[in-house]
């Protein structure tokens, strides 16, 4: 699953696709399907799609990339403004327990 931000600025996709080619379309879908034309770039064995996506924070995507009409890569995308590092699915749900480890040794 790649992660993104709701932001108004560009954002890197990094894919490892079926095949590399200069021409993509990339459809990103919830509801309605949003299309994107993106020329990649090739950074190291990943396909970096950098464009400006409109994204809702706590959706989450399909994400379809095309090369014409074959399709070379499919994944999923979720839209949070958290820290990927910090993100929890329950933040801020957490309940701690306390507990005093008492165990018994038979």
């Amino acid at each position: 699953m790649i992660v993104l931000k709701e932001l108004a600025t560009a954002q890197d996709i990094k894919i490892i696709p079926r095949e590399y080619a200069a021409t993509k379309a990339v459809i990103i879908g919830q509801e309605g399907t949003t299309e994107y034309l993106v020329t990649p770039t090739v950074e190291s064995y990943y396909l970096v799609l950098n464009a400006i996506y409109q994204l809702t924070e706590g959706q989450q995507y399909s994400l379809v990339v095309y090369n014409d009409e074959d399709v070379i890569y499919k994944d999923m995308i979720f839209c949070t403004n958290q820290e990927v590092d910090e993100y929890t699915m329950n933040k801020d749900e957490y309940k701690q327990h306390s507990s005093n480890n008492d165990y018994i040794i038979v």
